[in-house]
């Protein structure tokens, strides 16, 4: 009989237990979804109320240090990151956010207060990149700032040529990237298209590493080369809506095809979250309106630019344009 009522009890707490882990997975899938979605304060919201009844779920803490980065909200960023580290100090991942996050700071902290942050951020992403050599992610992240930052703070090339080297026997893709990234840092942009090219060719399997090229191509004005991002970007991330964006920023630089353009520009507007690494709204709707000057129609051109600049602004080449068609 006492038995029996131990195998009850027992029982019941496990089912009292499995509910509770269930109900935490499903904040942090619904947290996840509205992250991935855009929706980055109601990601704060769900995922903060998971945080509160389990503080030590590193993922929980960690999608919520991303929705804050999001919103620009570093010092918080970097409270939920810690937390992220401080449940599980070999993840490699967890490293490398709070060295987005610390970055993120530094990036908008006084020159006294940038430099022990600047310190922290490599720190971070050294870390991750010891922790897993294959987190491709952390590695650039590295590359970039030892090719950026000054030797006061630890930046050197010399520091990231190592990197760059164990990048090209893993993923030669991965290693072109990083050279041209760094010869980029450096205003070197011969090399850097060369380097570009040649990760291209290589067929990378990450979306963010294509379109990240797609943008220094956008910054250059090489907008032809941007039907090749798409088309590698689309082999990569299928689903991606990246790629409708640079294919119609091709297609209306060529001046033809622009009722596809129109097409791939209103569904990117559509399907694509406001988010990092993905070019805004306010770019689509500006080349919305490059596409209506070409077809001659001047009052949709301008709408699509007041458009751009409500939405940024600090859009200035929409602003140009409007002032070119007459506000």
């Amino acid at each position: 009989m006492l038995a029996s009522k131990l195998v009850r009890l027992t029982a019941g707490l496990f089912l009292i237990f499995a509910g509770a882990m269930h109900a935490q997975e499903n904040s942090l899938e619904a947290g996840r979804a509205a992250f991935e979605k855009g929706d980055y304060s109601r990601a704060v919201e769900i995922l903060k109320a998971a945080a509160a009844k389990d503080p030590a779920n590193g993922d929980v803490q960690l999608f919520l240090a991303r929705s804050y980065l999001e919103l620009h909200q570093a010092d918080a960023a970097i409270s939920a990151a810690e937390k992220a580290v401080a449940s599980n100090p070999k993840s490699s991942v967890y490293h490398q956010w709070l060295g987005e996050a610390y970055g993120e700071k530094a990036s908008h902290a006084s020159m006294f207060s940038a430099y022990p942050l600047a310190r922290k951020t490599q720190k971070e992403f050294e870390t991750a990149v010891q922790l897993d050599d294959r987190n491709f992610n952390a590695a650039q992240d590295l590359v970039e700032y030892d090719c950026t930052a000054p030797g006061v703070v630890g930046g050197g090339e010399d520091k990231a040529q190592p990197i760059i080297a164990r990048l090209m026997t893993i993923d030669p893709a991965q290693g072109h990237y990083a050279t041209g990234n760094c010869r980029a840092q450096k205003k070197d942009y011969a090399a850097t298209d060369a380097e570009f090219a040649k990760a291209l060719a290589g067929k990378p399997k990450s979306a963010d590493l294509i379109y990240d090229m797609g943008d220094y191509y956008l910054q250059r004005d090489q907008l032809e080369k941007l039907t090749m991002v798409a088309d590698a970007g689309e082999a990569a991330a299928p689903s991606d809506p990246r790629a409708k964006f640079y294919r119609a920023v091709a297609l209306i630089q060529g001046g033809e095809k622009l009722l596809a353009a129109e097409t791939l520009l209103r569904d990117y507007l559509r399907l694509a979250p406001v988010k990092s690494g993905y070019p805004s709204p306010s770019q689509a709707h500006y080349r919305l309106g490059l596409l209506y000057e070409k077809q001659k129609n001047s009052s949709q051109a301008r709408a699509e630019y007041q458009s751009a600049i409500q939405l940024n602004p600090k859009n200035k080449v929409a602003q140009d344009a409007l002032k070119r068609l007459g506000n």
